[in-house]
């Protein structure tokens, strides 16, 4: 479970989040929507640890601050970031001794092969395209084996093989009791993911849907009900 609670950060007079509060429960796909400069980035970082903040963050009712709670948590960022001089099956390593991580070797070549990563486990981060540092990311991401999964634009920069392949995992780590938020403006991929839906507008949550209240209403349809603009 995902819980936030009276989020907000200001930056200088700027308030960009004002006080937020939403939970997404085990095995439930959320979906952060809202225009740019809404307060989706910032919510995002904050989660991820990234930005000092005022109000409570809990990953499975534990403080998102603290160690028990960072080792439960994974984020895949929208710009992935690789080392240079380590390879992709050492990006996998590093992060699975950081933390400690119980996936066995047989666990890691399966997702490296989901991926259509296997066979370039020995390229270096700094051979890597965009959408293969992204695999890369997801794949590190995954390697934690998280109760908690956040991802911030995630099908950007992945081929129409990927994108599949991790809308597939998002299913399955669902269905396995995973809490999972996604941050996108890319409606149209994730419709048939989402279990509820939290919409964003100058700092603050408009307004909230869960699949069983859109009666079969289209995703982009209830958004733009809620920010007032037009669909196209």
């Amino acid at each position: 479970m995902l819980e936030i609670q009276g989020l907000s950060k200001s930056y200088g007079n700027n308030l960009a989040v004002d006080d937020v509060s939403f939970t997404v429960s085990d095995g439930q796909v959320g979906i952060l929507l809202g225009p740019n400069g809404a307060g989706k980035s910032t919510i995002i970082k904050s989660i991820a640890g990234l930005l000092r903040y005022k109000g409570n963050i809990r990953i499975q009712g534990i403080p998102a601050r603290r160690i028990e709670a960072k080792k439960i948590f994974a984020y895949v960022p929208e710009i992935p970031s690789m080392f240079d001089a380590l390879t992709v099956r050492e990006h996998i390593e590093y992060i699975r001794m950081a933390y400690s991580s119980d996936i066995t070797d047989e666990e890691v070549e399966q997702i490296l092969k989901e991926f259509e990563m296997d066979d370039k486990q020995d390229k270096l981060g700094s051979e890597l395209s965009k959408g293969m540092m992204q695999k890369v990311s997801i794949c590190c991401a995954l390697a934690i084996k998280p109760k908690v999964i956040l991802l911030d634009e995630p099908m950007v920069g992945l081929d129409p093989s990927a994108i599949k392949m991790l809308k597939e995992v998002v299913i399955r780590l669902r269905d396995s009791g995973v809490t999972i938020l996604i941050s996108t403006h890319m409606l149209e991929m994730v419709e048939e993911l989402w279990d509820i839906m939290f919409v964003m507008e100058k700092g603050k949550i408009i307004g909230s849907y869960t699949k069983e209240d859109a009666e079969g209403r289209d995703l982009d349809d209830l958004f733009f009900a809620m920010t007032g603009g037009e669909k196209k």
